[in-house]
Order: C-alpha cells, then structure tokens, then sequence
C-alpha cells in the first residue's frame, strides 16, 4: 500500500507507542526501586558503628591516647602500654595523621558486631592512590564494633581477614 493511497483522514494508531513507553517507565522505576534501598540502607544501618570508628580514629590523629583507650573495649590483660604499643606514634599503626575506612562486613550467623576495614597514614591528609610512596607508608587494620555499645576491639580470630 503506497502512500498516496491511505486514508488521510485516519491517522495510524499511537496505542503501541504509549504502551511500550509505559512499560519502559515501569522497568525503570522497578529497577531503580530494587537497588536504591541497598544504597540508602548501608550507611543508615552501621551509622553508630561508623561513627564510633570515627570518633576512635580521630581521637588517635589528635593524640588524645585516653579518650581512644576509654572507647577500646580492653582485656584485662590489655593494659594502656599494650594499647600504646599498638596504637601510639611509636606503636604499630602509628604514627596516625589520617585514615580511609574502606569497607565493612558482617559476620553471618547473628553476630554482636561488625567489622570495618580502615587504611591508617602518618600522612594529612590521607595520600591518593597514585601517590605509591605515601601508599606505601599506610597500614590496613580491621576493627570489630559492638553492636550493644560501640565498643571497639580487634575482631574475633575467624573475621581477622574479611569474608
């Protein structure tokens, strides 16, 4: 059938067209609607956990080694010496200028916390990634963080290393 020889008065049909529009913009908003709680509930669910390593952290950047030790959820056995040793700008991870939390996870089976996994430097502020001699300097520690009351320690043995 040519074009000369359609009926002018009856334009083609738009029906599939809105049809296919309104499908599109339902996948999309479905799409969208199933990946945006992960984004939105991530930071929201581990705010106290997240903001506890914060305050811990900083307070080890500003030397302020009583405050960070009163926040340590500490053996007995663990006294301030141990804590400095680890901690202190002499110490294993020190000195502390700055830091990158770099992930968290939570241990299956209801566990009481959750592990962060944070990059400390003796660096202000925190070196980029193509800076290969301050990166080289940072140190990656992973934190355990009590659900119950935002006490800070090294995690259980078999979370040391991640999932």
């Amino acid at each position: 059938m040519s074009l000369l020889l359609q009926n002018p008065s009856k334009p083609p049909a738009k029906i599939w067209r809105y049809v296919w529009i309104l499908v599109g913009a339902i996948a999309t908003y479905a799409v969208f609607a199933a990946i945006l709680p992960r984004f939105l509930w991530y930071p929201i669910i581990y705010h106290s956990e997240l903001k506890a390593v914060h305050r811990f952290m900083n307070s080890i950047a500003a030397g302020n080694m009583q405050k960070a030790y009163g926040m340590w959820n500490a053996s007995p056995s663990y006294s301030m010496k141990d804590f400095l040793e680890d901690w202190g700008p002499d110490g294993y991870y020190g000195p502390v200028d700055s830091f990158n939390i770099k992930d968290t996870f939570r241990p299956p089976n209801g566990s009481s916390g959750i592990v962060v996994v944070l990059e400390t430097s003796p660096y202000k502020p925190f070196p980029d990634r193509d800076d290969s001699v301050k990166q080289s300097k940072t140190k990656e520690v992973h934190l355990w963080v009590q659900f119950q009351n935002d006490a800070i320690e090294y995690p259980p043995p078999q979370y040391a290393e991640g999932p």
